[in-house]
């Protein structure tokens, strides 16, 4: 009898791909890797199995096919019993549009509506169409899951989602905000709702998503009412390289009075600015921590900006929450920026914010708990999970028929 109770989640990037096999029952991972520098001169493949961690280069150009042949031909072969444990594959999608509210079964129909997407997200949804069908091929008899970024915000309501524009826009095009990190928010709403002790359906957060992209969701009775991605990902807080924020009259300003170009400003805007352009030194958070430490006055002004803004947008989601069961910090700076978390709620102390500093440095690298004083409003630090999310929604969504159906629900 066939006992399948894994899944294999992956993440397709424009060059990159992220694997993991995962028991999505308790969340426990098996195997992970990356391949990097796919469609370069120099790709390679990293990974680790238990305790044992190796790196293979790939041939020039290699891409998400090539890695996902790696994985079942080299990676695999060596390790058959995960190889025949696989149940399912899940698929992480960035952009579902109004499509997908929820995680769904690939079929064709579902293909082409990620196609239809792409020109919402031209650096991602066609390379997860590239490991959909490189996935396909390699495993025909499993069952493959999309998983949305943007389904957790599917709940947003009209006020909050539709811009100040013309509506035939938004009627015609579908121009809209959208959200991303959808997977995120609802994992830590979820682990919050548990920690609180509070049915998900009561929860009121504030999620904040922080890493090279960051993010914040308003989430209501446990559901998504606003969030601070847009229509793409560059939209909201200041990020690694996003801009986040910014006059759209600048952009004109930049076009009419200094020349650039349409192509210039989208790389201005996600790949040169953020604490990358502030700080004219990185765009990585501990890079600039450091260099803060020992006086470099832009790195001073890019965590200064970084945090100031982040509060704006905490603070302005009392409007649509009302009472706030708990702040959330998550993501990799989210998780470990001890700095960053104390910088934001001291701009926070209008309303009632207060950390204790030997919980705020406790909370780094893995460690979930809460960091407030415990008469002041609830802020948590819960380590995000979103490969356990994809999991999770694969193995629910395995056809009851299949002999793998019960080994991935049984608890």
């Amino acid at each position: 009898m066939q006992t399948s109770s894994h899944v294999l989640v992956l993440n397709c990037g424009s060059s990159s791909l992220k694997f993991a096999i995962i028991d999505p029952r308790d969340g426990r991972e098996l195997l992970s890797g990356i391949g990097e520098s796919l469609g370069e001169s120099a790709p390679c493949i990293r990974w680790k199995c238990g305790d044992t961690k190796a790196q293979e280069s790939l041939e020039s150009n290699a891409g998400h096919t090539e890695v996902i042949q790696f994985l079942v031909g080299q990676i695999l072969s060596q390790q058959p019993a995960l190889k025949e444990h696989l149940a399912a594959i899940g698929h992480r999608v960035v952009h579902g549009g109004e499509k997908f509210s929820h995680s769904v079964l690939i079929d064709q129909a579902v293909i082409n509506a990620i196609q239809e997407c792409s020109a919402l997200a031209p650096l991602h949804n066609p390379a997860h169409l590239l490991g959909i069908d490189a996935a396909s091929r390699a495993f025909p008899d499993l069952p493959q899951i999309a998983v949305f970024d943007t389904a957790f915000h599917q709940s947003m309501p009209r006020h909050a989602y539709i811009y100040a524009l013309p509506y035939s826009l938004y009627r015609d095009h579908g121009l809209r905000r959208y959200g991303m990190h959808g997977t995120s928010h609802r994992f830590v709403t979820e682990r919050a709702a548990e920690i609180l002790n509070l049915p998900l359906n009561e929860v009121n957060l504030i999620s904040a998503h922080l890493g090279n992209g960051a993010s914040i969701t308003a989430v209501k009775n446990g559901q998504s009412v606003d969030t601070s991605m847009g229509l793409t990902p560059l939209e909201g807080l200041v990020m690694g390289t996003r801009s986040g924020d910014v006059d759209p009259g600048l952009l004109m300003h930049l076009g009419n009075h200094l020349g650039f170009s349409i192509d210039k400003i989208n790389n201005l805007l996600n790949k040169q600015s953020g604490l990358q352009g502030i700080s004219e030194l990185s765009n990585d958070c501990r890079e600039l921590e450091q260099a803060a430490e020992q006086g470099h006055s832009g790195a001073l002004l890019a965590l200064e900006i970084f945090c100031y803004r982040l509060a704006k947008y905490i603070a302005s989601y009392y409007a649509p929450l009302g009472e706030v069961d708990a702040l959330v910090f998550t993501g990799g700076i989210g998780e470990n920026s001890s700095l960053i978390r104390q910088k934001v709620m001291e701009y926070l102390g209008g309303l009632g914010y207060r950390l204790v500093p030997e919980r705020n440095l406790q909370a780094r690298f893995g460690e979930e708990g809460a960091i407030s004083a415990d008469d002041t409003p609830m802020t948590l630090v819960i380590p995000t999970n979103e490969e356990w999310v994809i999991a999770r929604d694969a193995a629910a969504l395995v056809p009851p028929d299949r002999p793998c159906h019960d080994a991935l629900t049984r608890e």
